[in-house]
């Protein structure tokens, strides 16, 4: 050490600060976040459970004193309109079908990108991934094309194999399959980079240990890679239900609730109340049910998934 470095005085060490001072800096990180979360979600909610409680309408919106509180009546009118019911029922339809089927196709795709022997992965990610970005009226309409029963290209296929047309979105046994085909292929991309990116985290040390015990590669994706991603196919079950309970573009687009009702969703109803029949306390009372059945149905999954070990 030279003599001018032995002069330079010494820093002081940081006094590292009180947990009260770091409590307060926290709590000043995170609150333009719960500043935005109270604005743009916890008031609008509160706002829509106290509309729920009126009987809020188009002659409410020309003049506020004119809404009446009704309690739970718009509750117990929901309850006892067979619509509403066929709508629960066809919701549940959809997602029933619909989140297996587009789980397992997502991840089957992501699967077949992970492995090392498919040829320009990135080119097969950027296709598969391309229907989700794409704008969701504009493929509907598409698809009612495709779906066409004279001239879509889906029937033509049917009748070169010499099986009759159907006609998928104007009959009431086939309006759900056929929305649900175009629902999967337009949403299963998104599902399958959140597979592909936790299948390229699961340690090759496993598979070659299961491939040393005998194990083929059935025996491997049940017990080696089922198991590594069950957190995130627990995440993925639980967007895929929310997603699927919310569907409203898909049969407004292509069947506007038809043929006769058979494609009407809990959210589709909801459009129909608010915004057709001015019927916006009744809408809101919609809302709030469809929130308790998805609340529901999340609450199933977790219990069964951390029975199951899913998760801690």
């Amino acid at each position: 050490m030279t003599a001018v470095d032995a002069t330079v005085p010494a820093k002081p060490a940081r006094k590292a600060g009180t947990p009260r001072s770091r409590e307060r800096a926290a709590w000043g990180f995170v609150a333009p976040s719960l500043i935005a979360i109270a604005v743009f979600f916890a008031i609008p909610v509160f706002s829509a459970l106290l509309l729920s409680l009126t009987d809020f309408d188009i002659y409410a919106l020309a003049d506020i004193g004119n809404v009446r509180f009704v309690g739970l009546q718009n509750y117990e009118r929901l309850l006892g309109n067979p619509l509403f019911w066929t709508a629960m029922k066809n919701t549940g339809l959809f997602a029933v079908i619909g989140v297996p089927l587009s789980i397992a196709t997502s991840l089957a795709a992501a699967a077949v990108l992970n492995a090392r022997v498919v040829k320009w992965r990135p080119l097969w990610r950027v296709i598969f991934f391309a229907p989700f970005v794409t704008t969701l009226v504009a493929t509907a309409v598409l698809w009612n094309y495709l779906l066409h029963t004279r001239y879509g290209i889906i029937n033509w296929a049917i009748q070169s194999l010499g099986l009759p047309a159907v006609d998928w979105l104007g009959d009431p046994s086939t309006s759900i399959p056929a929305i649900l085909m175009f629902v999967v292929w337009k949403s299963f991309g998104y599902n399958m980079l959140i597979f592909l990116a936790v299948l390229q985290t699961v340690p090759d040390d496993l598979y070659e240990a299961a491939r040393i015990d005998g194990a083929g590669p059935w025996k491997q994706f049940l017990h080696v890679t089922l198991p590594a991603i069950a957190p995130t196919l627990l995440l993925v079950s639980i967007i895929s239900v929310a997603g699927f309970f919310q569907l409203f573009a898909e049969p407004y687009v292509m069947t506007q609730g038809g043929p006769a009702q058979s494609t009407v969703t809990v959210l589709y109803f909801m459009y129909e109340e608010g915004f057709k029949w001015w019927n916006l306390g009744s809408a809101s009372a919609v809302a709030f049910i469809l929130f308790l059945c998805i609340l529901a149905v999340t609450l199933v999954q977790l219990a069964v998934a951390k029975r199951m070990g899913a998760y801690e």
